[in-house]
């Protein structure tokens, strides 16, 4: 774990690529994309189907760990209507039914072609950013200039390289004023190689550990640096 500070919100950087705000007993994670797999698999790609079951019972493991008042996704809780089955949303209503929190979750983009499928299975979501005192969740970025916002959509990963070696890590991304964009947590998803700018700091999942990493205003590469 890797506690930062942003207009004062204490903000939790979990190694299971999840957020925790231990002021407001929040757990929050991005882009979980349940279904993706049954979606490639409809189109004759050869995907495993334990994917979502893999990714709830992280999700679930971290509830129990933590106990949160609240879980809120940020997002991409499904990813389409063609990977879409009753067996997936069975599994996402008994998990929120067992879980321990009450769950938020935001519409994201690959979520809102099926806002009236949710509904009929009286699945509760969001259609707009949710509030809390200082701080905006929201599945894509917000400009909100006097509050933290706390997103996902992008899938930031962060690309190290050497002479020899190449290392791609998911991470979490601060940008400047004070945006922190969530890697996605689901295990099928893919990432978005992000270049860090002069005032962003990417912190790097590394197996068990979470690794701040900023950007060179000089030559726009990115270096270590301890925080």
């Amino acid at each position: 774990m890797h506690e930062i500070s942003v207009l004062n919100q204490r903000l939790q950087l979990l190694p299971d690529k999840a957020v925790y705000v231990p002021d407001l007993d929040l757990l929050l994670v991005a882009d979980v994309h349940l279904g993706k797999s049954e979606a490639f698999q409809s189109l004759g790609v050869p995907i495993p189907n334990r994917v979502n079951q893999d990714t709830l019972e992280r999700l679930n493991t971290l509830c129990d760990r933590l106990s949160p008042k609240t879980l809120c996704v940020l997002g991409d809780l499904f990813h389409s209507p063609r990977g879409l089955n009753d067996a997936i949303l069975q599994s996402w209503i008994h998990f929120t039914e067992t879980c321990g929190a009450t769950v938020q979750v935001i519409l994201g983009n690959h979520d809102r072609a099926i806002a009236s499928l949710l509904d009929s299975f009286e699945i509760p979501f969001h259609t707009r950013p949710i509030e809390y005192p200082g701080l905006v969740l929201s599945h894509e970025p917000a400009d909100v200039p006097d509050c933290v916002n706390l997103c996902g959509h992008i899938h930031p990963c962060l690309r190290l390289k050497t002479r020899l070696d190449s290392l791609r890590l998911p991470c979490f991304l601060l940008e400047p004023p004070h945006r922190l964009i969530l890697p996605s947590f689901g295990g099928f998803t893919g990432g978005y190689e992000v270049r860090l700018t002069p005032g962003a700091i990417a912190y790097g999942v590394a197996e068990d550990k979470v690794v701040p990493f900023s950007g060179n205003s000089q030559a726009g590469q990115r270096k270590i640096q301890t925080f």
